[in-house]
């Protein structure tokens, strides 16, 4: 199985040592671990964080036809502070090299070459219209089995239209116990039990299953807006 991913790669600073991530990547490379060929559409910076990302990407066996080093941008980071509870709270920085994803290549060539099965994205890297164009041209060349949409909102990176939009494109999205909350009264304008909102978003929007995870109690699956 071949998944294509669309998104963020960036460094988390913790105590001033950087961590690899972005939701993309991390997924890319849980994908690669099961044994999937992951390709992963990005950018990084021409710097040293930008060098350190390519050779991650490399360790962990990651398809980087698609990334792309961004002549002028930095690479992306992410500043995380924890309070005296170990709760994390994120400054990620903008202007970086993952907010303008490049696509020199014709994808619809290789789309026809590799036939992937799924095709990934979430909702943070559209924060940029040059991104979300990209991705709607991304969209419009692969035809893959099914499409993924990872909720994944952070800070005030998002708005209705956007999500609205990604639901239409997608026949699986997935979003956590906050994120069920945030979108049940974004979209419907009121408070909604997690069983009735499934049920909603997969009569609204044509979905196929709705994830909700709990953290470490697990997740709940919905298919065609039935509890499984």
């Amino acid at each position: 199985m071949k998944a294509l991913l669309f998104g963020e790669i960036l460094w988390d600073i913790i105590d001033s040592k950087p961590y690899i991530g972005g939701a993309p990547f991390n997924l890319a490379a849980h994908l690669t671990k099961m044994g999937l060929k992951s390709t992963l559409i990005s950018s990084v910076g021409k710097d040293a964080l930008g060098r350190k990302a390519l050779k991650e990407v490399e360790k962990r066996s990651i398809d980087s036809t698609f990334i792309r080093i961004h002549p002028h941008l930095p690479t992306g980071i992410v500043e995380v502070s924890l309070d005296e509870r170990g709760h994390p709270t994120y400054l990620i920085k903008e202007n970086v090299a993952w907010d303008n994803i490049i696509l020199d290549q014709d994808l619809a060539d290789s789309s026809a070459k590799n036939k992937w099965e799924v095709f990934c994205f979430g909702t943070l890297a559209q924060r940029t219209k040059e991104n979300r164009e990209v991705l709607s041209q991304v969209i419009s060349q692969v035809h893959p089995h099914q499409i993924f949409y990872d909720l994944n909102l952070r800070q005030n990176y998002y708005e209705k239209e956007w999500i609205e939009k990604s639901l239409c494109q997608c026949s699986i999205v997935k979003l956590n116990d906050r994120e069920a909350l945030i979108i049940s009264e974004l979209l419907f304008g009121q408070t909604l039990k997690q069983e009735n909102l499934a049920e909603l978003i997969c009569q609204e929007y044509d979905l196929s299953i709705v994830c909700i995870t709990h953290g470490k109690n697990g997740s709940s699956i919905y298919r065609n807006g039935k509890l499984e």
